[in-house]
């Protein structure tokens, strides 16, 4: 069950575009939400100093070393914390067993490319851009999907589309795509706060 407002936790790898942007939306009273916890696998993330100076608190779990170890933290954190939906915001880390079931259903991810068509395993950034393109399509997309073991295979919820323009290079495709994300992640928030955009592949 999610409770309104939306209690959120937020994961990060590096700048958090999408967390600033919901964190921002939170603060204008522009969005039904809490922010509960942001955790980076990264511990000079510029997301974590964001956090600290937003007064959302802030977490380092490293993965590297024991990733079962750090899946378990950040299981416990996130509940410790309340949050009852996860956003990653460009968080560079497979979630692990526990973190998955604890929050089956309720883990969403930004994909800068029609999915399941341009996902998978090392579709990620600027990769996904070269591909659509390579691919000779008339349109890219955006889609907020729910995350589960597989990379890009959870059920997408919203989808927002980009038309190609003649001569699109891979850079400039991502720089369209990079600058509606933020604002469509929130979009795609207010929609389940307000009961209108349903959780429904958990």
């Amino acid at each position: 069950m999610i409770s309104r407002p939306l209690k959120l936790g937020f994961l990060a790898s590096g700048n958090g575009s999408s967390a600033r942007a919901i964190v921002a939306a939170i603060k204008a009273g522009d969005l039904a939400a809490e922010a509960r916890l942001l955790v980076s696998n990264n511990k000079s993330a510029p997301a974590l100093a964001f956090a600290a100076e937003e007064g959302v608190a802030a977490l380092n779990i490293p993965t590297q070393a024991d990733p079962d170890a750090a899946d378990g933290r950040l299981a416990e954190a996130m509940a410790a914390h309340g949050a009852e939906i996860i956003v990653l915001s460009g968080y560079l880390r497979q979630l692990g067993p526990r973190t998955l079931e604890r929050y089956a259903g309720r883990v969403l991810n930004i994909h800068p490319g029609p999915l399941p068509a341009f996902g998978g395993h090392g579709m990620y950034g600027r990769r996904v851009h070269e591909a659509v393109i390579a691919a000779g399509v008339a349109e890219s997309g955006i889609c907020i999907h729910l995350v589960d073991a597989e990379y890009d295979r959870g059920p997408v919820i919203a989808r927002r589309s980009l038309t190609l323009a003649p001569g699109d290079t891979a850079e400039a495709l991502e720089a369209r795509v990079t600058a509606l994300e933020p604002g469509f992640f929130v979009e795609t928030l207010r929609e389940i706060a307000e009961g209108r955009l349903s959780l429904s592949g958990g």
